[in-house]
Parts: structure tokens; C-alpha cells; sequence
């Protein structure tokens, strides 16, 4: 911290020697001190913020794709900003989910972020279902990172008692419920697909069993 600000420091004891040595009364010198942390506490803060990441320009093949999905320019934009901000969040859990072995479990155990990342490029191949997959975007996403996080934590501490041990048995509980929620948001986005193919998996039984039929017909 010190580091950080010497030149702050060096900058006020040479503002208090001028404005000593000019004659100014001790009044202004309390006044530019007082201005001089007010900015530093506006434009110091400011620089913790995180930046959100920035949308990558946007190609002309997917350009093309989502206009062929009858997508508006606004609607465009809102759709790319959701996935930028879904695809960091991915990636933040699944730096999460290699943290601890319990959370490793969870993820073996529900394919988490693979699923995340299936249900992600399903997105992207058919945008105007945005609003099918709300659930998983904006609350069973969020909420399983913003859980993640608090579950490393508190396991990052040196000592724990009882109480500690019990809070993180309660946290991957609900980890895990929400692991399993995510799962069930890709099986229910990509059942369409599942029916489909049962469709066309009893098509194909039903013309196996006549060419069958034909074969043992014409051996006889």
C-alpha cells in the first residue's frame, strides 16, 4: 500500500510546504488535502472495478447466421452481450470446479461444464432460443459461481471448526443440486433433438425389420 502511494505522500508534504511558505493560512492547506483524497477515493476506486470483458467483432458468417434467424440489429447486440458475459462466466467455473476435489466430484458426477459449454454453442446455433435457456443464464449459473466461490473460500482457511465443516457439507449440498440443474437445462434445451432422433431410430427399426421380412420371404 505504501508503495502504491509514496508519490501521493511526497505530493502533500510539498503542497504543505508551499502553501506554508506562501502564507496561506492552515485552513487552505486542509482544503486542497481534503480535494486531493476526494479525487484519489473516486479515481482509486474506480480502478478496482473489474471491466467487463469486451465483445469480440463479430463475423460476417455469424453475422449472416443470426440475421437468417430473423434476428433485429438490437437483438443481435443483447444476444452477443449475454453470451460474452455467459462464456466468461463458464469459464470462471470451470476454473472453479478444479479447486477442491469435492467440487471435482460434483463435476464428474454432472458433467457440469460440459454441459455449460454444450448448452452455450446450442445458443449460439439457434439464438432465438435465447429465452428457453433464461434459467440456466441468469439464476442456475450465477448462482452455482457465486456459490463455487464462497465454498473456496471459506475451504481456504487455515483453521476450521466445527461449524466450518458443516457450512461447507451445507455449500456442496446446494452445489451440487445445482450441478445437477444445469444438466437437466441442456437435456431439456436439446429434447427436440432427442425426440427426433427417437423418431428416426424407430423409422429405421421398422425398415430393418421389413427388409428382413423381404429376405427371409425371398430364402424361402
Amino acid at each position: 500500500m505504501l508503495k502504491r502511494n509514496w508519490r501521493w505522500i511526497v505530493a502533500l508534504l510539498i503542497a504543505f510546504f508551499y502553501i506554508r511558505l506562501s502564507g496561506y493560512s492552515l485552513i487552505t492547506l486542509l482544503l486542497v488535502v481534503g480535494t486531493v483524497f476526494i479525487i484519489w477515493g473516486l479515481f482509486g476506486s474506480s480502478k478496482k472495478k473489474k471491466r467487463p470483458a469486451e465483445i469480440p467483432d463479430l463475423s460476417k458468417e455469424l453475422e449472416a447466421h443470426y440475421e437468417e434467424s430473423g434476428m433485429t440489429p438490437s437483438e443481435i447486440t443483447f444476444f452477443r452481450q449475454t453470451m460474452n458475459q455467459t462464456k466468461t462466466e463458464i469459464s470462471q467455473l470451470q476454473q472453479n470446479m478444479q479447486q477442491t476435489a469435492k467440487l471435482k466430484s460434483i463435476d464428474l458426477r454432472h458433467d457440469t461444464v460440459k454441459a455449460a459449454k454444450a448448452l452455450f454453442k446450442e445458443l449460439v446455433k439457434e439464438p432465438h432460443r435465447l429465452h428457453e435457456a433464461s434459467q440456466f443464464l441468469y439464476t442456475h449459473l450465477p448462482n452455482l459461481i457465486d456459490l463455487t466461490n464462497k465454498y473456496i473460500e471459506i475451504n481456504d482457511h487455515e483453521i476450521k471448526n466445527k461449524q466450518t465443516y458443516a457450512k461447507l457439507e451445507e455449500s456442496a449440498v446446494i452445489i451440487d443440486q445445482l450441478a445437477s440443474l444445469i444438466a437437466q437445462d441442456y437435456q431439456k434445451f436439446v429434447s427436440d433433438d432427442l425426440d427426433d432422433l427417437d423418431v428416426e431410430l424407430s423409422i429405421a427399426k421398422q425398415s430393418l425389420k421389413r427388409d428382413n421380412e423381404l429376405e427371409r420371404e425371398s430364402n424361402q
